[in-house]
């Protein structure tokens, strides 16, 4: 969750459209000789585009403040050499060491959990999105899409795996759970809960707060050009097959699969009020302020706000479910060993029954021969939306990578060696570099300490097989280069928009060798399998989905230029000196 204060309704689709025309012509490139660098060679590459956003990309159509939106051109390869320059040639002589596609922040929302302040919305962006019932349809179509894909288009390797980055679940129920491994794994799923004949949540409630889409009540959102969309409220609850992937998945713990709303501590108090009737649909001003505020700067005091509002109401009732109970992180563990969604493999996805057992959610696994897959739990139980890495965890991950170098630098910058092997390796996690600063004390284990994201990048340079690191939770595309005086101790982070706010992507990245002592890093955004455009009477598979991200798009409380990021964010070659030889 990430917090957005305002007051008024914007579109902000311009600048959506200004983002999306950017050109090389970027702060990142110091000179016009490296941008021209940037560009060349592309006609030379047998360049596989068909399904992602180097052939097509999602574009706004037409006037006014609710925006349409059809295929606008691919957008281009960006050559990024900041950690090393590469020699001509490379695109004849290189070799595809690994393929594999990242998913990021679907947040599959059971939008009828009593559970939930979407309330707040004017002060937390992502309390309410008036597309937040359809994301399951969402997910299953860019499931669809990557199924669709033969591989990398640059190295033309099959994807070995699909890895999905964290908050995977929205508000970390179980059933919320049971419809992200349908959705990986493929199966029979009813986005709905409570009462099955009917949808309970804030979207029928006739509050001009939230978009009431089966009704022709003129509230907030139709004021700025919302539409009128009978039976969608009934078309989104209603049971469908999710095709599944093809394709071995993985999953790393987000900070929503693992507290109430991504930011507050589990209680006893409030995980009874999960499965229970009462909902507050709507609060004053004054008590949303105090409420926002205490979410953003004391999780435990918002937890009690909170459960006082639900006792008290405003409510509504609703039809309580078992299912809407908050997982552990051993129950969610578990829940991916379960044989019912085993899918194409492998069994756990990543979680073993050690793991079920002691609540670990970190773990090792095989990308490709040569290239070694981290991911890792940044989640701090103590609350708030940003994360750490406990002492213990670290401590891990540095024999790990110790266990695949053959050499590395001491905190004194003396080269180590030591190793019997060398691989490359990629890590994974849902926080970023600059959202690890949340340091209070897991309550589960308050003499293990936190770490910061800085801590964590000073230690992944000294090991330079790490080549990226790879993450989501700001819903925002952007990739940094963390260099060093030392070539090869500099690495890529690469962080990847949300599928829940526009743009609504995924990610394929390609490893590749080039003979020349560099290795290069393929980036290609790709979007659902969904069509652009949408007619507001079509209920069916393919145009729920299109709906999904026309609205994402027109969100009044999103920022969606800001998620969008730069050309140099989008598709591109990242090049990075190879830290061991051939």
């Amino acid at each position: 969750m990430r917090p957005y204060s305002r007051r008024q309704f914007v579109t902000g689709t311009s600048a959506v459209a200004a983002a999306a025309a950017m050109t090389l012509a970027d702060s990142r490139f110091a000179s016009a000789a490296e941008r021209d660098r940037a560009v060349a060679g592309t006609a030379a590459r047998a360049v596989r585009t068909a399904g992602t956003t180097l052939e097509q990309a999602a574009a706004p159509a037409g006037a006014g403040t609710y925006r349409r939106l059809a295929a606008g051109p691919g957008w281009p390869l960006v050559v990024r050499r900041e950690l090393a320059a590469g020699s001509s040639g490379r695109d004849t002589r290189r070799t595809g060491l690994a393929s594999f596609v990242q998913f990021t922040d679907l947040h599959l929302a059971d939008t009828e959990s009593p559970v939930r302040f979407e309330y707040l919305a004017r002060s937390i962006d992502s309390a309410y999105r008036p597309h937040e019932a359809l994301t399951v349809r969402g997910a299953a179509s860019l499931v669809e899409r990557v199924n669709a894909l033969a591989g990398g288009p640059y190295t033309g390797r099959p994807f070995s795996l699909v890895m999905a980055t964290g908050d995977n679940t929205d508000n970390h129920e179980l059933v919320e759970l049971d419809w992200y491994l349908s959705v990986m794994s493929g199966g029979r799923i009813t986005p709905n809960t409570g009462d099955p004949a009917r949808y309970e949540g804030v979207q029928n409630s006739g509050s001009a707060d939230y978009w009431n889409p089966e009704s022709a009540f003129l509230d907030d959102y139709k004021k700025v050009g919302f539409p009128q969309v009978p039976g969608l409220l009934s078309a989104s609850g209603r049971p469908f097959t999710a095709p599944g992937l093809r394709t071995p998945w993985y999953t790393t713990v987000g900070n929503h699969d693992d507290s109430i709303e991504g930011t507050l501590p589990d209680l006893d108090l409030l995980n009874s009020l999960y499965t229970g009737d009462r909902k507050v649909e709507g609060v004053d001003d004054a008590t949303a302020a105090k409420l926002a505020d205490a979410i953003l700067h004391d999780p435990a005091q918002a937890a009690l706000l909170l459960a006082r509002l639900l006792a008290a109401g405003p409510i509504r009732h609703v039809t309580p479910d078992a299912r809407r109970a908050p997982f552990t992180p051993k129950q969610f563990a578990k829940a991916h060993l379960d044989p019912a969604h085993t899918g194409p493999g492998p069994v756990g996805h990543g979680f073993t029954p050690a793991a079920a057992s002691s609540g670990k959610l970190y773990y090792t696994f095989p990308i490709s021969d040569g290239v070694l897959g981290v991911s890792l739990d940044t989640t701090n139980r103590a609350g708030w939306a940003d994360g750490s890495i406990g002492t213990a965890q670290l401590r891990w991950l540095e024999s790990v990578l110790q266990t695949y170098s053959t050499h590395w630098y001491d905190t004194d910058g003396h080269v180590v060696r030591r190793g019997s092997q060398d691989q490359l390796v990629v890590l994974f996690s849902h926080h970023t570099s600059t959202t690890m600063g949340n340091t209070l004390p897991d309550p589960n284990n308050i003499f293990d300490g936190r770490h910061t994201g800085t801590e964590l990048v000073a230690l992944l340079q000294r090991y330079p097989n790490v080549v990226a690191w790879v993450n989501g939770h700001t819903h925002a595309n952007l990739i940094t280069p963390h260099g060093h005086t030392v070539p090869e101790r500099a690495f890529w982070e690469i962080n990847t928009a949300s599928h829940v706010d526009f743009p609504q992507h995924a990610r394929i990245i390609e490893v590749a060798d080039n003979a020349d002592g560099t290795l290069s890093l393929f980036t290609t955004l790709v979007e659902s399998a969904a069509p652009y455009t949408t007619d507001f009477g079509d209920t069916s598979e393919a145009g729920l989905a299109a709906l999904y991200r026309e609205l994402s798009f027109n969100d009044p409380y999103a920022t969606p230029a800001a998620k969008l990021g730069a050309a140099a964010d989008h598709n591109t070659e990242l090049l990075l000196a190879r830290p061991f030889g051939r």
